[in-house]
């Protein structure tokens, strides 16, 4: 059965679905399969792996609310061994649809396991916020990444999303673990990095992934092109760091 993995964090504009996408990316070169969920209303992974939304009969809100199975709504990507369900706007409205719904509002999410067992990995792309939908990523994973950037407002971010995961845990799904904290937009050059790095080594030691996201045109140009970094600029630095990453990602969810 798939390994469930959340990309959470509710700060936004850190990394967090370029991380969820070109990690994704990565691992299916590797051989892995991999299914990226889109739980964000914003859309930005369904457009960031180059689904044009005209091309979309059903999205994730289809699923949560029950209306169509969860391999009709499936989409298979061009790119190696990597399915996604998107995500348009109407996710908007899901928060008071599940509210009233029959399903638990946090369980929603559950509908997933019909089509677990298809894939290696399945990677959940969550708002950027503590909401409804990102408390249904979190009690489906089993293990949450959290990208977030090298300044002190993240550390403050990670405070509260970390309250949010114990309560979680304590309330609804205690198996859900940190897979790791991935640092991206990284300058080692700045001393303002290296004391956030320093702070988050001394109670996150042996959550930080080794390999840091380096600050990147390309990486930031590559969702304009609807592909990931791996397949827009494979020989860039920005590839090789994620191919790093998921090559750790995998180690630590054996």
């Amino acid at each position: 059965m798939a390994k469930v993995i959340a990309f959470s964090n509710q700060k936004g504009g850190v990394g967090k679905t370029t991380s969820c996408i070109n990690i994704a990316a990565a691992l299916g070169q590797q051989g892995k399969r991999v299914l990226l969920v889109d739980l964000d209303p914003q859309g930005n992974a369904t457009s960031g792996l180059g689904v044009e939304k005209k091309s979309i009969r059903h999205t994730i809100y289809d699923v949560l609310i029950g209306s169509v199975p969860t391999n009709e709504a499936i989409f298979v990507t061009k790119f190696k061994d990597l399915h996604l369900i998107p995500s348009t706007v109407d996710l908007a409205g899901a928060e008071i649809e599940l509210q009233t719904g029959g399903t638990p509002a946090v369980r929603a999410l559950d509908k997933l396991d019909d089509v677990r067992d298809n894939y290696d990995y399945v990677f959940i792309d969550c708002p950027p916020s503590l909401g409804l939908l990102t408390l249904n990523g979190l009690c489906y994973a089993d293990g949450v990444i959290i990208p977030m950037q090298c300044e002190f407002f993240a550390l403050e971010g990670l405070s509260q999303l970390l309250i949010t995961i114990k309560k979680v845990r304590r309330a609804y799904n205690d198996k859900l673990e940190i897979t790791g904290l991935l640092l991206t937009m990284y300058n080692g050059r700045l001393s303002l990095t290296k004391q956030v790095v320093d702070e988050l080594k001394k109670y996150y030691a042996d959550k930080i992934f080794r390999t840091p996201i380096s600050r990147s045109v390309r990486l930031s140009e590559a969702p304009g092109f609807g592909m990931p970094i791996c397949y827009y600029d494979p020989s860039s630095k920005s590839a090789g760091e994620y191919r790093e990453v998921a090559k750790e990602v995998a180690k630590a969810l054996r």
